[in-house]
């Protein structure tokens, strides 16, 4: 069957395009999601069943439609969930509430465009042309599909170091990947745990390993050691503030007209989030090298003051650093070696360079997601030996252009083929949140909708 559209994914990118495609439609069309994922549109964030694992952005901005922004805070109330809209849910519960919405739209089968959910995972194009694309999936059959949208998100990064720096004894000691939770039934009540990476995934790891019982050490190591700030508390939470960008677009420029408002008075948080709608242009106006540069020099402070955490959430963390079950070493990780207790993490101090190790019975991999999403997946490596995608000339995310279409090898913009997501990172940068992605989800299912 040659479908109209084709969504190849199974996380929040995928269910948002599917939800606005559903939704956009004429019932004459036809569209498949090509997915292996029992919990689609869940993906690994919001896949969690933990209570404490909570999202960084209040409710009220949560909803999957931009048009009803108390669509969540709606269902939260229905469901009995006593969060407000300034309040933050839990992970669990927003993937919950997409399901539901998901469902309700498929429920309204008289209204809506023929829908197919084909569980099998794309594993190459094995033909393009103008009337569309063909897929190979790993379950023996072929998709055709007039249009694409690739929502393949990206894979979790490697360790910070050489694979010959790990002692092959040690290896079964470290869990690469921290969203396979299988690794935490392996955890004794005592054991030291080394987490690298000291970021939003880290703190969500600390808090499951309280929550599983674990009540031993935690050594937290990462190249600068910085944490992420809290959200604000509702009633001290300011409006966003407009930021008085300079006429240069230097980051050191940009960086001084911040700190320039921020002594004059301005709520630093507030500015952050005067800045957030700002920030695709602003990214897009800067040239490759005034990116790299804020890639290398800005990017770890950006980090921690754009992606806050739930206040709430910041406390209990707090909390375990000044009673000292929480470490933080800011270090170069440079060997993880057999020890005679467990094994041994052997890293250069910053600042002074001096070698420094420890014990640990676990080493977690919390250092972020992988840049670009090629190197996970089969289908994309694929696709750029065949010269259909392109890895932008940073190395963010796929090459595409501002209306999301994929460019490929020769840069060419690509009609019918569109990525969603942190894919397109290299084009947009601040696309990895929930109210991004559904503004680019729209404007993708109406490019779709001009060329049906």
């Amino acid at each position: 069957m040659l479908y109209d559209v084709a969504v190849v994914g199974s996380g929040f990118s995928a269910i948002a395009a599917t939800i606005h495609l559903l939704r956009s439609l004429p019932p004459s069309a036809s569209m498949a999601v090509v997915g292996d994922d029992p919990g689609f549109g869940r993906g690994t964030a919001y896949r969690t069943e933990f209570y404490i694992h909570r999202l960084n952005v209040p409710a009220g901005r949560m909803s999957v439609f931009p048009e009803e922004p108390d669509d969540f805070v709606r269902w939260l109330e229905h469901h009995a969930r006593k969060v407000s809209a300034e309040g933050f849910a839990t992970r669990g519960d927003y993937g919950l509430y997409l399901r539901d919405r998901l469902a309700s739209l498929l429920r309204d089968g008289g209204r809506r465009a023929s829908f197919d959910f084909v569980k099998a995972k794309a594993q190459n194009c094995v033909h393009s042309s103008e009337d569309g694309l063909v897929f190979k999936l790993d379950n023996g059959t072929e998709l055709s599909a007039r249009n694409v949208v690739l929502c393949l998100g990206v894979g979790n990064a490697d360790l910070p170091l050489n694979p010959d720096r790990i002692a092959t004894g040690a290896q079964k000691r470290v869990a690469r990947n921290p969203w396979r939770l299988s690794w935490l039934s392996k955890v004794g009540r005592s054991d030291t745990i080394c987490i690298l990476g000291s970021g939003l995934t880290m703190v969500d790891q600390v808090l499951a390993l309280r929550v599983h019982g674990h009540r031993g050490p935690i050594r937290v190591l990462s190249r600068r050691g910085l944490l992420p700030h809290p959200h604000a508390q509702a009633s001290h939470r300011a409006q966003p503030i407009d930021p008085e960008l300079a006429d240069s677009r230097e980051i050191s420029a940009l960086l001084q007209g911040f700190r320039r408002q921020v002594r004059n008075g301005a709520d630093w948080r507030g500015l952050m989030d005067g800045l957030r709608p700002r920030t695709q242009g602003l990214w897009q106006e800067l040239s490759k090298d005034q990116r790299a540069r804020f890639l290398r020099h800005g990017l770890a402070w950006w980090n921690i003051h754009r992606h806050r955490i739930a206040p709430e959430i910041f406390l209990r963390f707090e909390t375990l650093r000044r009673d000292g079950i929480v470490k933080v070493h800011a270090g170069f990780l440079e060997a993880i070696e057999e020890g005679n207790r467990g094994a041994l993490v052997s890293y250069r101090q910053r600042q002074s360079h001096r070698s420094r190790s420890f014990n640990a019975d676990w080493i977690v991999n919390c250092t972020g997601m992988e840049r670009a999403g090629v190197a996970h997946s089969p289908l994309l490596r694929g696709m750029q030996r065949r010269g259909l995608i392109a890895v932008d000339e940073l190395g963010l995310g796929l090459s595409v252009d501002k209306g999301s279409r994929v460019i490929d090898r020769e840069g060419k913009p690509q009609s019918g083929l569109y990525a969603v997501g942190a894919l397109t990172a290299g084009q947009f940068w601040e696309i990895t949140a929930v109210p991004d992605i559904r503004v680019q989800a729209i404007n993708v299912v109406g490019a779709i909708l001009s060329r049906l």
